[in-house]
């Protein structure tokens, strides 16, 4: 693995995959801070989901290292960022430094995963729970171009988008191969699909 010295973006519920793309709104000062010192420097940005509240809070151990593509930088300071995601890390120990912003020494994950095929049988369950999971919840879905997505591009999109909590969402960034995401998917949207009479969402938390 390489390490590298990554700075840090904690956003709760955001979650970033290899080969995917984030939308961002970047209002409060030191996130502003954290993509001026990116544009200026490598475009790189890695966001993390924090474990809790308040200025500082711990995060997670994986993340995924992004490169901020189309940027619109507004007169009041603000952001509009796209970030792609191009490869999960595993941070060693947050660094001691001046920044507004929080930076991590990390070691970069191999990812190898786009070349990865799901099996016949892996590709229709997650295609037929993914449909009736998106009936359940009410979604309207373009399921012609669902079809034409490879497994890697299906995957990690419906991994990055799905309405899970935080911590299933983690889940499925930490989880290695194709197939074991996939699985843990169909498990997940089983799961979420399930209707309580006194609530109609349920969480892993």
């Amino acid at each position: 693995m390489t390490i590298r010295r990554i700075s840090i973006f904690p956003l709760p519920g955001a979650i970033l995959f290899p080969g995917m793309q984030l939308p961002l709104h970047i209002f409060e000062q030191r996130y502003r801070d954290l993509v001026g010192d990116s544009l200026a420097r490598d475009r790189m940005i890695g966001m993390v989901q924090p474990k809790g509240q308040g200025n500082s809070p711990a995060v997670f151990e994986v993340g995924c290292l992004g490169r901020i593509g189309d940027v619109e930088a507004m007169e009041d300071g603000r952001y509009n960022i796209i970030l792609e995601g191009l490869q999960r890390f595993s941070i060693r120990k947050e660094l001691d430094v001046s920044t507004s912003f929080r930076q991590v020494e990390a070691d970069l994950w191999e990812e190898d995963e786009a070349s990865d095929a799901l099996s016949i049988a892996e590709r229709a369950s997650l295609e037929i729970e993914s449909r009736r999971f998106a009936d359940i919840q009410g979604y309207a879905v373009d399921w012609a171009a669902v079809g034409q997505l490879d497994d890697y591009s299906l995957v990690n999109a419906i991994a990055q988008i799905a309405p899970f909590d935080f911590a299933a969402k983690q889940a499925l960034l930490e989880a290695r191969g194709l197939s074991m995401r996939a699985d843990l998917i169909v498990q997940l949207m089983q799961f979420f699909g399930r209707h309580d009479s006194s609530d109609d969402r349920v969480t892993l938390q």
